[in-house]
């Protein structure tokens, strides 16, 4: 019914307000129609909330603790100085972006995007 405990208690709490009682059919615990069946949910539903708000907290410190290190983070560039390079040298020997890009092993708009860029193209002729 939830993808997960905090969104199963969301949807719980929401039904709840609206009068509905909610009993699971394979988890006996599981069950709003009785003041300890409440209790216990309640305090499942608070625990999923407090795990969630750790992982946050040590997601944020992990990424402050990576800058400090000097780690940005994100995927890192396709196209490296040294692909770049190979690419003018391939292209200078007519070869199609294709080509050059199954050659480098980069997709043909990244070459593209990267030759573009590049203030050694001359004019911007990829």
């Amino acid at each position: 019914m939830g993808r997960s405990t905090a969104d199963l208690a969301f949807i719980v709490n929401l039904l709840g307000e609206r009068g509905v009682a909610f009993r699971s059919l394979t988890e006996p615990w599981l069950n709003t129609t009785s003041s300890h069946g409440k209790l216990i949910f309640d305090m499942f539903a608070s625990l999923a909330e407090y795990e969630r708000n750790r992982l946050s907290e040590r997601t944020k410190a992990g990424l402050v603790a990576a800058r400090a290190r000097g780690r940005l983070g994100g995927r890192p560039p396709a196209m490296t100085p040294n692909k770049l390079q190979t690419a003018h040298q391939l292209r200078a020997h007519e070869m199609t972006l294709h080509e050059v890009a199954g050659t480098i092993g980069v997709s043909v708009s990244a070459l593209a995007r990267a030759l573009k860029d590049d203030p050694e193209t001359e004019g911007g002729n990829v």
